[in-house]
């Protein structure tokens, strides 16, 4: 076995806890959304019945209006071994929350590398219900888009797109924040920005989970993702042998809107739906619409990728922010630094856009800096010094999907 996928095989069995794993044992002691979505693409490789189950044992935690909670919660885990913690939702095992919707994508990823109809069968109904919510129940703006209420709905908490809707937010105090033991308070996010996150997260909380607050924002990454996981649905469809135009149809709507509502000139830009106003701030979300196949305005936004504000093939991974904007940060939580799994994304879409030679020097990227920091949470796209915890799962995992996909990228 390759080096490196068995360095990472080695991180992903250390975080295993037996039905799902978590994103690292000391900062993220639970199952989050999305990374386990991420995981399941790497473990379908080294084992896909544990890809399955990472899979199953989120769903088995969905809430009954159809929403997959962001956070399932480990009863053997210490109560103060996480902020904000099941005492703090009130939601049972879990946060009331959600994450970006790549769930699809990777329920057939996992089958493809192991076909399992009854696997696909017992997920797609839940699927099809968790696209049912966010279509529906988090169209505040009326317009076919899905809006988060809290900048942790986005999975890159502190991008500075939400800085503006988050200035509407008094900050909460008297708590304690877990994360700064175990990561660097530079690398993370300042106090005042956490105690507005706490404050949303208790204010949606005390609204039954229903209510739109002070932060309703439009994101073009997770609806991109959205649009992306319609077209998922629709083959898992087609391999049960059920209709799947609707999926398809849906697919196009939020493709439409997307282009329609954030698309500007040569970006897709965060709408805030209290003002109407566009946020302006060039962040990697932007370019998560790249993984749509027919999108119209990709050449424009291929420009923007590869062009001084991103300079991708010309930097380590992705930068999660303008490197040309006085407050990008290298270093700091989503405001700068590189991530795995956005590259992994923005890789995908390359390759769906004819650019190979781009996608195939950013996958080796990727691989070669994960396994040279131990596969950092993420990394300095200046210098490739990695940053925040080690042995982060989803690093680990979709380097081992990537070295599948280009098995020479790295020794």
């Amino acid at each position: 076995m390759n080096v490196t996928r068995g360095r990472a095989a080695t991180v992903l069995a250390g975080n295993w806890l037996g039905s799902s794993t978590v994103p690292s044992r000391g900062l993220y002691p639970h199952q989050w959304s999305w990374d386990s979505a991420f995981i399941a693409f790497g473990l379908r490789h080294l084992a896909p019945e544990r890809a399955r189950g990472e899979l199953r044992t989120l769903f088995s935690a969905q809430w009954r209006d159809g929403r997959v909670p962001h956070i399932v919660f480990d009863p053997d885990t210490p109560p103060e071994a996480y902020f904000p913690g099941p005492s703090f939702w009130r939601a049972g095992r879990t946060s009331g929350l959600v994450q970006p919707p790549v769930h699809a994508r990777a329920v057939l990823a996992v089958h493809e590398a192991e076909p399992d109809h009854g696997f696909l069968a017992e997920l797609y109904p839940k699927l099809v219900a968790w696209h049912e919510y966010l279509r529906t129940r988090r169209d505040a703006g009326g317009r076919g888009l899905v809006a988060i209420v809290h900048p942790w709905e986005s999975g890159m908490d502190n991008s500075p797109a939400w800085d503006g809707p988050l200035s509407r937010v008094t900050p909460a105090t008297g708590f304690v924040r877990r994360d700064l033991a175990h990561g660097e308070a530079g690398d993370r996010p300042g106090d005042d920005d956490y105690g507005r996150y706490v404050r949303l997260a208790a204010d949606y909380r005390d609204s039954g989970y229903r209510d739109f607050g002070d932060f309703v924002v439009e994101d073009p990454g997770f609806n991109a993702l959205l649009a992306d996981a319609e077209l998922a649905l629709a083959g898992i469809a087609d391999e049960l042998g059920l209709p799947s135009d609707a999926h398809r149809e849906a697919a196009a709507r939020v493709e439409k809107a997307l282009q329609e509502t954030l698309w500007n000139h040569d970006f897709f830009f965060t709408r805030d739906v209290r003002t109407g106003t566009l946020t302006r701030e060039y962040t990697c979300a932007g370019l998560l619409p790249l993984v749509l196949p027919g999108l119209a305005v990709a050449p424009a936004l291929l420009a923007t990728a590869t062009g001084p504000r991103f300079r991708l093939g010309r930097v380590h991974g992705v930068p999660s922010h303008d490197l040309t904007s006085p407050s990008f940060d290298p270093g700091r939580y989503w405001r700068g630094p590189s991530w795995a799994n956005v590259g992994w994304l923005v890789r995908r879409g390359l390759l769906h856009h004819g650019e190979f030679a781009l996608a195939e020097a950013l996958g080796g990227d990727l691989v070669e800096i994960a396994a040279r920091t131990g596969f950092a949470e993420y990394c300095d796209p200046l210098t490739g010094a990695g940053h925040g915890t080690r042995s982060f799962s989803w690093t680990a995992a979709l380097t081992v999907d990537l070295l599948s996909a280009q098995p020479a990228a790295v020794a």
